[in-house]
């Protein structure tokens, strides 16, 4: 919005104007200082913040393959997953196997008395809280119930307080009424539920089906029980869960596409990490006359440690056996980039002979993957180098608003005291020029002859 005052009406001088220059030029210098400041230490601070989301990523990757069923070269399949899924664990070998499910693993449910009046239903009328016991083996477990309670209140009580407990309670109503059914979510023998509702007005529960019972099954003839669907022991280095009774076959048996896909997997999380680090580093030259762009992070101590830390754990072999290196097993990186590659050729020739040796290279104790996670420790963490590094970028931010405020009182105080000094030259020259025409006129009246 434009200035109504009138500047200048004394001097005929235009002080304002003037003002607005001299303002501009003090604070133009400090202001291009403090801005470029800003862009700069905010486009690091996004850099550091990119770089700190892939190294996260990157551990996270890697994590999930440090396993040694992630390199062992083996794939397991059910010919019938309607009947039994697998998967693989640690310490599989291969093998093939006969499985018939016989029974499922099931949990106790139970229910209460049927209320005409549904879920409104009040179910402790007394005037004090009641208590309702559920209890599962060895354990009660005890809910209150306040007075006045109806019964879709008990439900909600019961969920809010023993779901984390594999509890839970709910509402089945028909044309006869609303009851409420209280499910066990742990299977097996001997893990029933009793409800004992005391003085209540729930009446009693009594079991909803069969006692809850064991998985029965066979391996190869071999009579077998589980407490759970998902039974994690009776094969070695295998997870079968079973879905319904019938046959199936189940093969555990090498397969080198697997062990590529791991390898692979790795490969994809390396390159996006350092991936994240080129496009922050890089040095891009723009236009005809070959203009180049540092990036935000071009030339950082941090990132080149942090390179080198990466690339040196590459090198620094660790195998056992027939394979003791990356490039062994067609793993290149490329020189310019960093990035890494897999040789299809090399691989195929490695793991036709060696392909066992594959998961020393990168699982145990001086597999890549446990160096690569060492390695890079010191990085991650609300302690780290990266934590570190952003802290240090927000708190120079803060400073430089600290000084943005700083420059902005200067030059207002700056501005006042100049706009004051020219207003009173504009009011001096004013009172100097009617003093003049004072004086011209006092003048001009005495050069003129009386008349008579």
């Amino acid at each position: 919005m434009a200035s109504s005052t009138i500047s200048g009406v004394g001097s005929g001088v235009d002080t304002q104007a003037i003002v607005k220059a001299l303002v501009e030029a003090e604070k133009a210098p400090k202001q291009a200082q403090i801005t470029a400041q800003q862009k700069t230490t905010t486009t690091q601070l996004s850099a550091v913040g990119s770089v700190k989301s892939a190294m996260e990523a990157y551990r996270a990757a890697i994590a999930k393959l440090n396993t040694a069923s992630s390199f062992t070269g083996l794939a397991a399949t059910s010919s019938e997953e309607k009947f039994a899924k697998v998967t693989l664990g640690d310490s599989a070998s291969s093998g093939s196997y006969a499985l018939h499910v016989e029974k499922l693993a099931t949990a106790s449910k139970t229910q209460s008395a049927v209320f005409a009046d549904g879920t409104s239903t009040v179910v402790n009328s007394g005037s004090e809280a009641q208590i309702l016991t559920i209890s599962q083996s060895d354990t009660d477990h005890r809910v209150s119930i306040p007075a006045g309670a109806t019964l879709q209140q008990t439900r909600d009580l019961i969920n809010t307080q023993l779901q984390s407990k594999g509890l839970s309670a709910n509402i089945l109503t028909d044309a006869n009424g609303s009851r409420l059914v209280m499910t066990s979510q742990t299977t097996g023998k001997g893990s029933d539920i009793t409800v004992a509702s005391g003085t209540l007005g729930l009446g009693t529960f009594t079991r909803v089906g069969e006692l809850a019972q064991n998985a029965e099954y066979t391996i190869d003839g071999i009579a077998m029980e589980s407490t759970s669907n998902k039974v994690t022991s009776a094969i070695s280095g295998v997870n079968l869960e079973l879905i319904a009774k019938g046959d199936s076959s189940i093969k555990v048996a090498s397969n080198t596409d697997t062990l590529k896909t791991s390898v692979q997997s790795f490969v994809t999380a390396y390159n996006a990490l350092i991936g994240s680090i080129n496009s922050q580093t890089k040095v891009t030259a723009t236009g005809e006359t070959a203009t180049t762009t540092a990036g935000a992070l071009t030339g950082d101590a941090t990132m080149r440690q942090l390179v080198s830390t990466l690339r040196g754990e590459l090198l620094n072999g660790s195998g056992s056996g027939a394979l003791a290196s990356l490039s062994q097993i067609g793993l290149n990186t490329d020189q310019k980039t960093g990035l890494l590659s897999l040789d299809n050729k090399k691989w195929d020739k490695a793991v036709a002979t060696g392909g066992a040796d594959v998961a020393g290279l990168f699982t145990g104790d001086k597999g890549l993957i446990t160096r690569m996670t060492k390695a890079t420790d010191s990085y991650v963490g609300t302690t780290g180098v990266l934590a570190s590094r952003t802290s240090s970028l927000d708190a120079k931010l803060t400073d430089l608003d600290t000084e943005q405020k700083a420059l902005d009182r200067r030059i207002e105080s700056l501005q006042l005291s100049l706009s004051a000094k020219y207003n009173a030259m504009d009011s001096l020259v004013a009172k100097l020029r009617a003093s003049s025409s004072s004086i011209m006129t006092t003048l001009n009246s005495l050069n003129n002859p009386k008349t008579t």
